[in-house]
């Protein structure tokens, strides 16, 4: 199956009974047993497994080309699981630039358990100075958060490898659809799910999947299970329900994405535009490489400081100040704002979820709001 078509039926089951061509939502927290104890359709309780869960797990295994996945409540808890399941003591080496909550997770949840180093991942010099024998996981996000930094994913894994560590990769901006992680070499791949695979701001999940189904594999499965950070069988319909159309989606979040990078970059107003699909873009002749095309996430720095980056994010009537990103509106955010005084996020940069809204509404949009500063 091309992946358009696993997007749509991996993630479903025709009802036997029914034969409803929608899988319904399995409420029931609790499964009968047949008489000699057994449980005839494998389903024990709900934290331990669940008919709707099952199914979201399969498209996206299928999707990122895993023989497993996990899903969580959250991208955080997905994380969570991972680091869990890391020997006490282990060192772990992430990027410098990355999604401020689990930055803060390593640091703060994690603290007196993990050791953690924060680097510039596309300097692979850097990251092997940074080796040690404790060294048990190598975390990658690329494209980063909020910087849109690139990674080469390939040299990162082919140096973890040499040294017998683990890679993970944090694919939630690329999706399945334009970057499979898997396939350059990384042991695991995480989304918050929250993000483009369920679509539409409405749902919460995050999920990993895995190269391979080992002892690892089943420890994580274990604090899943155990730990109980399970989304609902409603949260897993929604998000199966969105990935139907992600493929599609994913295209349409680009073609607008690259057009107002690239009207961005043309304007008097920006200082700098983040966007791997960009030719100027640092890394874009290794994005090319390893992602089928370059996503809907950008951000640009606005002439100015942080007075004129909040006026700027005030002034839009199409776009929406708000926090998260993969929805079919488009979203905008002062970042600094958010990740508080320890911020390393320029003061005038503005990060853009860019959604389905016609691309001639956006722009006029972009052009007026920057009248708040001309």
């Amino acid at each position: 199956m091309k992946i358009e078509t696993i997007a749509i039926h991996a993630g479903n089951k025709i009802d036997e009974h029914s034969k409803a061509v929608i899988q319904p939502i399995s409420l029931s927290t609790t499964y009968q047993r047949a008489a000699d104890g057994s449980y005839p359709e494998g389903f024990i309780y709900s934290r331990i497994d669940n008919p709707n869960r099952k199914s979201l797990e399969n498209v996206i295994a299928r999707l990122e080309q895993g023989p497993d996945a996990c899903a969580f409540s959250s991208g955080n808890a997905a994380a969570a699981a991972l680091f869990q399941s890391l020997p006490r003591g282990s060192h772990i080496i992430a990027p410098d630039d990355m999604y401020h909550g689990l930055r803060t997770q390593l640091l703060q949840v994690f603290e007196g358990v993990l050791e953690v180093d924060f680097v510039d991942m596309s300097d692979i010099a850097k990251v092997r100075q940074l080796i040690r024998p404790e060294t048990k996981l190598i975390w990658i996000e690329t494209p980063s958060n909020p910087l849109l930094k690139v990674c080469d994913v390939l040299s990162l894994v082919v140096l973890a490898k040499s040294r017998g560590i683990l890679t993970a990769c944090d694919n939630t901006f690329s999706t399945p659809i334009f970057q499979l992680p898997l396939n350059l070499g990384c042991d695991f791949v995480m989304h918050s799910t929250t993000k483009y695979l369920s679509g539409h701001s409405d749902v919460l999940g995050g999920v990993l999947v895995t190269a391979v189904k080992d002892s690892m594999w089943d420890k994580i499965r274990a604090i899943q299970v155990l730990g109980g950070a399970v989304p609902a069988p409603f949260d897993c319909y929604m998000t199966v329900r969105g990935i139907k159309t992600l493929p599609y989606r994913m295209r349409g979040h680009y073609e607008n994405a690259v057009l107002i990078a690239r009207f961005l970059e043309k304007s008097s107003f920006v200082e700098k535009v983040y966007y791997p699909g960009l030719e100027t873009h640092p890394g874009h002749d290794i994005a090319k490489n390893q992602m089928s095309s370059f996503g809907g996430m950008l951000s640009f720095l606005v002439r100015g400081g942080a007075d004129e980056a909040i006026k700027v994010v005030n002034a839009f009537k199409v776009f929406t100040q708000a926090t998260s990103l993969g929805g079919v509106e488009s979203l905008v955010e002062h970042r600094a704002s958010v990740e508080g005084p320890a911020t390393k996020t320029p003061q005038n940069l503005i990060r853009v979820s860019v959604g389905l809204e016609n691309i001639s509404d956006l722009i006029e949009d972009l052009e007026n709001a920057f009248k708040a500063i001309d």
